[in-house]
């Protein structure tokens, strides 16, 4: 890491080793590129922007990746950090991941989501679409819940409400499948499933939904829970992977 002393600004430097892949018929590889003078204060896709631009200058085509929020609440962005879904930092999306995290001359290697259920599209960008197809498969709420005034018609208790809501915080990221040795989706399911089925909302349809998901899972391509917690180790939401379990006996 260098400091300059007319500006205060330390400052490093760091390869990054990008799987570049034009489309998904196309042959992909890893490219390799130097980024000097950056911010530690940078985050990771900050670093990438400042890649494309320099790409764009000199007639490259730039790297693709997702993102929008940048604020580690949509789920829009992902991939792989040194083999590790959105990188080394427990509970933080790609998008809140700062350079001040690495080391001065590392060499960080990105590349895509890689499951069946998550085709690629290009660079480090993949579809993602099978994921709305899951939530779509469990349906609506029968309950008419009222306008806003009528919010305080159902009485939910604290700790009932909380629960809901910590599997509500689901980013629909990817990240769990992305870690899961056989691709599963069975975090991102329990928690869609769990946040309605522990509201009044949401008990008529709570079984019916819980195996339609399930059977849509099946159908999208995911496989099985491998049972190595790595998705509750990755989930930028820290949500607990006992709902699982919970999940299988909910469609029984």
């Amino acid at each position: 890491m260098s400091f300059s002393p007319a500006t205060g600004v330390r400052s490093l430097s760091l390869t990054l080793r990008v799987w570049r892949q034009d489309s998904p018929e196309a042959a992909g590889g890893f490219r390799r590129y130097r980024l000097e003078q950056l911010s530690p204060d940078l985050s990771l896709l900050e670093a990438l922007d400042q890649l494309n631009e320099r790409l764009i200058v000199t007639g490259e085509r730039p790297v693709t990746f997702e993102h929008d929020c940048r604020e580690g609440i949509c789920g829009s962005c992902g991939f792989l950090v040194n083999g590790q879904a959105h990188g080394p930092l427990a509970a933080t999306s790609v998008c809140q991941l700062y350079l001040r995290q690495f080391a001065d001359g590392a060499t960080l290697t990105l590349e895509p989501w890689r499951a069946r259920a998550f085709p690629l599209i290009q660079d480090l960008a993949v579809e993602r679409s099978s994921l709305d197809r899951l939530i779509a498969a469990g349906g609506y709420c029968s309950v008419n819940a009222g306008q806003a005034p009528d919010a305080n018609a159902l009485l939910v208790g604290q700790e009932q409400a909380v629960s809901a809501f910590q599997t509500a915080t689901c980013i629909g990221c990817g990240a769990c499948v992305a870690s899961c040795r056989n691709a599963s989706a069975s975090l991102f399911v329990a928690a869609k499933l769990a946040h309605l089925a522990q509201l009044p909302q949401g008990q008529p349809e709570r079984h019916r939904r819980a195996r339609a998901m399930q059977e849509q899972m099946a159908a999208e391509g995911f496989g099985s829970c491998s049972s190595n917690l790595e998705c509750e180790a990755v989930c930028p939401q820290q949500i607990s992977a006992d709902w699982i379990s919970w999940m299988r006996r909910e469609g029984r």
